[in-house]
């Protein structure tokens, strides 16, 4: 592995920077594993709220946060019953609402930063950090940045939700709006290079293509899956397999952690019906908020991609209503499912409905038995996306018993194996090289760099780097002197 290059003059301006504002950073061993955190910062976060911009709350970037003691705990995660699957096997996501922020995006954006902070890439006091993104990336670039004392710039479409604008300016976040929706990532990369060329102050962290973003999450959320399995497991369990929403590819990293740790697990890649990029070369809009498309991200290891499958986003939003509108809940309850499970709905936002359907699929389409355990991620909750419900109704009408019922048998237990397919080794190469068309001819990248995406060898490197990031964190933290 090459060794990273650090620049000492800014590392040393980024720390004074941090000592001023009484910064201490978190390595990535400890955010995934937070009892490596020292009692005097534990000590220093028990008053602080979960989402309050105090640099204590970096430590809180993790997915162990226990609410009650405002501490850490076990690994934040949710099963979904049968009774709501209609599967033989178990259904496991991790929870991303009690991160800061209430999204798991925080993590994946600190990946980006933090190194470049502790290596000197990035002056935090003279340059400005960009975080393009459909939602939840941006929303945690902001926090990260104001919290290690930099400023943010947030590029997002304007047809997102009201509470990720409200928010974003509410902690002095530039924010730039650019034309669509979710769908409309090229639009984003067009302002980037816009500011590229205009803004000198300016540093793009771009999620699709910063190597930070999955190293975070093989790191970070691939334990957590891993914790969360033990937790879970009996006697001849089985971790089957891993679903997420490919989005930006970070999280579906953490599926090549967990095929390292158990080969047999499958890596599902969701993405939206009526925007099926891998599955068909797809184009068009959706609205299952926060999992992008229309390209393949270059961080994707899409050789290691076993199966994809497409979820309707009208499915998504039919769900919502059903676990969040009172008629829906009572419904539930007369299908089984218990009232403990049903108050903790709320914590599945509509990419963690996304990922739900999706793993159901794959579950129907391997047959898996009552001994396999599907992981997946609700990556933030219903709480982010108060406005849609209302917007629902106001477009729908008011939800009633006769659509509940419609929805779970149709939408849950109906969960058909339509949409999906199986990749092959062929299957693979391909879906990799449409990453030419976006990366090499729009972004500036290299067929060679492509090629090398393509060896195994080079995501072996590039996860294997968090050591010396760590390495490179407690040097800074040294220099930081707090």
């Amino acid at each position: 592995m090459a060794k990273l290059k650090v620049n000492p003059a800014i590392v040393k301006k980024n720390a004074a920077l941090c000592r001023k504002r009484g910064i201490v950073m978190p390595t990535f061993a400890q955010m995934r594993d937070p009892s490596l955190v020292s009692g005097k910062i534990k000590k220093k976060l028990k008053p602080v709220g979960l989402w309050d911009i105090e640099p204590v709350n970096l430590f809180r970037i993790n997915w162990h946060n226990d609410v009650k003691t405002g501490l850490f705990g076990g690994v934040n995660y949710l099963e979904i019953p049968r009774e709501l699957t209609g599967l033989r096997c178990r259904v496991v996501g991790l929870v991303g609402k009690y991160f800061p922020t209430g999204a798991h995006k925080v993590g994946a954006a600190y990946g980006c930063l933090a190194p470049r902070m502790v290596t000197g890439e990035f002056d935090a006091e003279a340059q400005k950090a960009v975080w393009p993104s459909t939602g939840n990336y941006c929303r945690g670039g902001a926090f990260d940045s104001t919290l290690l004392g930099t400023t943010p710039v947030a590029i997002l479409p304007e047809g997102m939700s009201k509470e990720r604008f409200d928010w974003l300016r509410s902690i002095g976040s530039e924010v730039i709006a650019t034309p669509g929706t979710e769908s409309n990532v090229k639009e984003i990369y067009d302002k980037c290079w816009e500011i590229r060329k205009t803004r000198k102050d300016a540093v793009i962290f771009n999620q699709f293509e910063e190597f930070g973003n999955p190293l975070w999450h093989y790191h970070v959320t691939g334990a957590a899956l891993e914790e969360a399995f033990n937790a879970v497991k009996g006697p001849g369990s089985r971790l089957a397999g891993f679903c997420s929403a490919t989005g930006s590819a970070g999280t579906i990293a953490a599926g090549d952690y967990l095929k390292k740790k158990f080969p047999g697990c499958t890596i599902t890649a969701s993405e939206a019906l009526q925007c099926p990029t891998i599955l068909a070369n797809g184009f068009g809009e959706h609205r299952i908020e926060g999992i992008g498309d229309k390209h393949i991200p270059w961080v994707h290891n899409v050789r290691n991609t076993d199966v994809v499958t497409a979820i309707d986003d009208e499915a998504c939003m039919r769900v919502v209503r059903l676990f969040n509108e009172p008629e829906g809940k009572k419904a539930l309850g007369e299908y089984g499912v218990k009232k403990e499970v049903i108050d903790q709905l709320h914590l599945l936002g509509i990419s963690g409905i996304s990922n739900l359907l999706s793993a159901i699929k794959t579950a129907r389409y391997y047959e898996l038995g009552e001994n396999d355990v599907m992981m997946t991620v609700f990556t933030d909750s219903m709480e982010l996306y108060g406005s849609r419900v209302k917007e629902l109704e106001q477009q729908l009408g008011k939800y009633k018993r006769e659509h509940a019922l419609v929805d779970f048998e149709r939408r849950l237990l109906g969960t058909t194996t339509d949409y999906m397919k199986e990749l092959t080794y062929a299957d693979r190469k391909a879906v990799h090289n449409l990453k030419y068309f976006t990366w090499v001819e729009q972004q500036g990248r290299s067929s060679d760099e492509l090629r090398r995406l393509w060896d195994p060898a080079f995501w072996d490197e590039t996860f294997g780097q968090a050591a010396e990031y760590d390495r490179l964190i407690e040097a800074f933290n040294r220099e930081v002197g707090l």
